[in-house]
C-alpha cells in the first residue's frame, strides 16, 4: 500500500525520498521492524486477553510423560502471528505481484482453518477440534489455488538466457527470454533444475500441469501438518517458522536477482524478491 503512495509522491510531486520504496531491501527491513512492533507490543496484550477468557489449551490423556504441563496454555496465539506477517505486507508489499497474492491467499487460508481447530476446541469443547477430513479438503483447495495459478498464470515465468553473446552498441550483453515453463530448482540434481515435463514423457506437455498441481498439493498439505505436529511442544512451532522463513527469504532473494541467480547457477524468477518482504 505504502509503495504505491510513494511511488505517485515521487512521480507526481517529485517528493524527496520517496524512491527508497523502490528498494526491496529498505521495504523488507520495514516489514520486519513493524512485525517485531506488532508481536512485541500486542503479544503481550493478546496473551493476557486469551488468558482473561481463559482460552487455554485442552489435552487430551494420551499417557505422555509431561504432557499435561501444557494444560491452560494459551491458545489461539496465531493471530498474533497472522497480524505480524499481514499487516507489514499490506502495507509495504507490492500487492499487485502474483506471488504475493499467492502466499496471501495460502497463510489466510491456512490460517483460516487453524482458527476454526482452534475454535472448536476452545469454545465447542471439543478436544478434537476440526475433523481430519475437513482439514485435508481445505489444504486441497488451497493446493488447487495456488498450483494452477502456478502453472497457468502468464505472470509466472522464468529468465532463460541463449548461449552466445552478441555485441550492441559496442558492449557484450546477453540474450534473455522470459517463458512459462514447469522447471523448478532442486539443489540435489546437476544444474539444480528439475523440469516436469520430463518426469513423464508419455503424458505429453498438456498433462504436465496435472503433475505439477498433485506435487503443489502435496507440499503445502505436507508442510502445514507438518507444523502442526511440531506445535505439540510450546514454541518449537514459532521457532522452526522463523528459520524455514529466513531461509526461503534469503533463497526468494536470490533467485529473484539476475547477477546472484546467474552466478549461484540457480533459475531466475522476475519479481521473485518481492516475496522477501512476506518471509521476513
Amino acid at each position: 500500500m505504502l509503495y504505491y503512495v510513494f511511488d505517485y509522491l515521487q512521480r507526481e510531486f517529485d517528493l524527496i525520498g520517496a524512491g527508497v520504496f523502490q528498494y526491496i531491501s529498505f521495504r523488507a527491513g520495514m516489514a520486519a521492524v513493524i512485525s517485531l512492533f506488532i508481536t512485541i507490543s500486542l503479544g503481550k496484550q493478546i496473551i493476557g486477553m486469551l488468558h482473561k477468557k481463559q482460552v487455554g489449551e485442552t489435552i487430551r490423556d494420551l499417557g505422555l510423560q509431561g504432557q499435561m504441563e501444557k494444560k491452560g496454555t494459551p491458545t489461539m496465539g496465531g493471530l498474533m502471528i497472522l497480524s505480524g506477517i499481514l499487516v507489514p505486507v499490506l502495507l509495504f508489499a507490492r500487492l499487485d505481484n502474483v506471488y504475493v497474492i499467492l502466499l496471501l491467499v495460502a497463510t489466510i487460508g491456512l490460517g483460516l482453518i487453524g482458527f476454526m481447530d482452534d475454535y472448536i476446541k476452545v469454545f465447542r469443547k471439543n478436544k478434537k477440534g476440526l475433523a481430519g477430513r475437513f482439514k485435508i479438503v481445505g489444504q486441497i483447495i488451497i493446493g488447487l489455488i495456488v498450483g494452477l495459478t502456478l502453472y497457468f498464470n502468464q505472470d509466472v515465468v522464468i529468465r532463460e538466457y541463449a548461449d552466445e553473446a552478441i555485441a550492441q552498441n559496442g558492449e557484450v550483453v546477453r540474450v534473455y527470454e522470459d517463458v512459462k515453463s514447469a522447471k523448478t530448482t532442486v539443489p540435489f540434481l546437476k544444474d539444480n533444475e528439475l523440469d516436469y515435463d520430463k518426469i513423464f514423457p508419455f503424458l505429453g506437455h498438456d498433462f504436465t500441469w496435472i503433475i505439477y498441481v498433485l506435487i503443489v498439493i502435496f507440499i503445502i498439505t505436507a508442510v502445514s501438518n507438518g507444523a502442526n505436529i511440531t506445535d505439540g511442544i510450546d514454541g518449537l512451532a514459532a521457532g522452526t517458522s522463523a528459520i524455514i522463513g529466513l531461509t526461503l527469504a534469503i533463497f526468494a532473494y536470490l533467485s529473484g536477482r539476475v547477477d546472484f541467480s546467474d552466478y549461484l547457477n540457480i533459475l531466475h524468477i522476475p519479481n521473485l524478491s518481492e516475496v522477501v518482504i512476506f518471509c521476513t
